[in-house]
């Protein structure tokens, strides 16, 4: 429907396809909340209040129940493709919860496939109830160095994906690139300007004269505050807050106090996303609904609660105009909950379609055909268990070591000093002291590289896990207790074209397939979440006793958090952006 068939519409000159009736409208725009009508034309709200001329003999009603009618919810940030659900799957998780829009740089499939992938999932979206609003990536990969992915996103795309209508800014402008003057990070800065597009950050731990630097690149917002006081500087800095409320990452009781206790008149600039969830915990605790009700409870007013998941977040991302609002001339997301204060979703209108009610879909959703360049991405060799050891160059009975130790915060890992036995110049898993193997295997086939380093935080008594689902390469990565269980496992999910697996004593124990990209699938959510938690089990069989072990495992190569991570490159200091040796020198006995 154009603008003058809308405008015809808003006047009743052309009647409704469906009208909301016997609901209260809770207004983002106004902090207000009263009894009105929601008339509905195509794809978008033609007018709110006293419809009545709105109304035709062929128009449907959509009763709600003396309900409250809000906006459909907006995850400010999220990588969707982490869910480890395609586009349709994840669609058919989070809209019966009321998010109908994320914004999203689908930076995983396009590390794997390029823009064909991108705008495969682009056109799948487009095709369903969930709308995506995209971040061309600041570049790709984030890692630095950089390592080995399928596709390098640079100033060409840029150039070409600025005009998509999807294209609303630059994405994940991670702090490092500007710190770093990466040439290719500020190019794309340049090219968004002349464009007029928006700059959105990543920023963990940013402050001070560092935080000032990076705000001077016209960054507009920041997701990744650890703590309310690295939020409110960041507000003072004149930066939109995005708090996080993650599988993962919970930061929303934390950062909640910026709105709470340290900066309550400046609620407006505060938002909500989710980052990366996974759906045996979206199915039980629930989406950005859950994060409403969260606020709710830490103090927050119901109304600018749900305003922090709607409007707050539409005018922080410059898409006002087309979402966050019940109002003329915007796309007709709406949801019905039954009273803001408890904030449960009732029935769910995702571009001017009634889609689901009760938390269930009314609606089919179905996947589109899978082309090969999103199913055909394992391009490597196989691995030998030669392949996947440690080795030092000294001649001495132990070694120093630097290992990786993951950490409550699960997307921070520390560094462990340690000393290892060496056998025949290999160095050898100490099970009983937690100091594991971990390889990461470069899959695209460009490079032979599949380094190996020290782990810890794990605790594995047996076996192997490895994973293809790796922000921000999207490589192999494995932990394991032994080289033999570690190539089975890596071997087993390039044949297989993706997945999770865990491997014990030489055989497949939990397998959970990923075939599109190598990253996700279009299995249903519920069938995900018993996959997860088959495959956390499986692991916590061989004695791994962290939360989350698998989604613990694939953040392990992300170097854009301190202190340490691990790439195709080999084991990386984060804080220097250097590749270092795991076998630190020897031990003179």
């Amino acid at each position: 429907m154009d603008i003058k068939e809308r405008v015809r519409a808003g006047a009743g000159k052309i009647k409704s396809d469906f009208v909301i009736t016997n609901g209260n409208l809770v207004n983002v725009a106004s902090s207000e909340i009263y009894p009105a009508e929601i008339a509905i034309k195509g794809e978008h709200i033609v007018a709110i209040g006293d419809v009545e001329h709105c109304k035709g003999p062929e128009t449907t009603y959509i009763d709600a129940n003396g309900g409250y009618i809000c906006p459909g919810l907006i995850d400010g940030h999220l990588h969707v493709e982490c869910s480890k659900l395609s586009v349709t799957s994840f669609s058919k998780m989070v809209v019966p919860l009321g998010t109908t829009s994320i914004i999203s740089g689908l930076d995983q499939i396009l590390v794997v496939s390029g823009l064909e992938g991108v705008r495969h999932f682009l056109d799948e979206a487009n095709a369903g109830p969930l709308g995506i609003f995209w971040g061309a990536p600041c570049k790709t990969p984030y890692t630095m160095p950089t390592s080995t992915v399928g596709h390098y996103f640079g100033p060409d795309d840029h150039r070409e994906t600025h005009g998509w209508p999807e294209c609303i800014g630059i994405w994940e402008t991670v702090r490092e690139f500007i710190q770093e003057e990466d040439e290719d990070v500020f190019e794309a800065l340049e090219i968004a300007e002349k464009n007029n597009l928006p700059v959105f950050g990543c920023a963990p731990m940013c402050k001070g004269h560092k935080l000032a630097s990076y705000v001077n690149a016209g960054v507009r917002l920041d997701h990744e505050s650890y703590t309310h006081d690295e939020a409110l500087e960041k507000l003072r800095n004149g930066m939109f807050v995005v708090v996080r409320e993650s599988s993962i990452s919970h930061f929303l009781e934390e950062n909640i106090q910026l709105a709470t206790k340290t900066a309550p008149k400046a609620q407006h600039r505060i938002s909500f996303c989710t980052d990366d969830v996974v759906a045996s915990d979206v199915l039980k605790r629930g989406h950005l609904d859950n994060m409403v009700r969260m606020a709710i409870n830490a103090g927050v007013e119901p109304v600018s609660a749900i305003q922090m998941a709607t409007i707050n977040s539409a005018v922080a991302y410059r898409i006002d105009h087309k979402v966050g609002i019940v109002a003329p001339g915007h796309i007709a997301d709406i949801i019905i909950v039954d009273d803001p204060a408890t904030f449960n979703v009732k029935q769910v209108i995702a571009k001017g379609n009634l889609v689901a009610k009760d938390g269930k879909m009314i609606t089919e959703l179905v996947a589109p055909a899978r082309p090969s360049y999103l199913t055909d991405t394992f391009k490597s060799t196989e691995v030998t268990p030669a392949d996947l050891k440690v080795r030092s160059p000294f001649e001495t009975a132990r070694v120093k070591v630097k290992a990786l130790q993951a950490t409550e915060q699960i997307f921070v890992r520390k560094g462990r000093d340690a000393v290892m036995e060496v056998r025949d110049g290999v160095v050898v898993p100490d099970i009983e002291n937690d100091l594991l193997y971990m390889s990461v295997v470069e899959r695209y086939g460009k490079t032979n590289n599949r380094p190996t380093g020290i782990v810890s935080g794990f605790n594995l008594k047996r076996g192997a896990l490895a994973t293809s689902t790796s922000p921000d390469d999207n490589n192999i990565v494995c932990v394991g207790t032994n080289s033999e269980d570690m190539a089975i496992a890596v071997n087993h999910i390039r044949s297989a074209g993706g997945g999770q697996v865990v491997v014990d004593d030489g055989k497949i124990i939990e397998f959970l397939a990923l075939p599109i990209g190598g990253i996700v699938s279009d299995i249903d959510p519920a069938e995900m979440a018993l996959k997860e938690e088959s495959l956390d089990d499986a692991a916590r069989v061989l004695g791994c006793d962290v939360p989350w072990p698998f989604m613990y495992m694939f953040v392990l190569s992300i170097t854009a958090i301190p202190d340490y991570a691990m790439t195709d490159l080999g084991v990386i200091d984060c804080v220097n952006l250097t590749v270092i040796d795991p076998v630190v020198g020897p031990v003179q006995d």
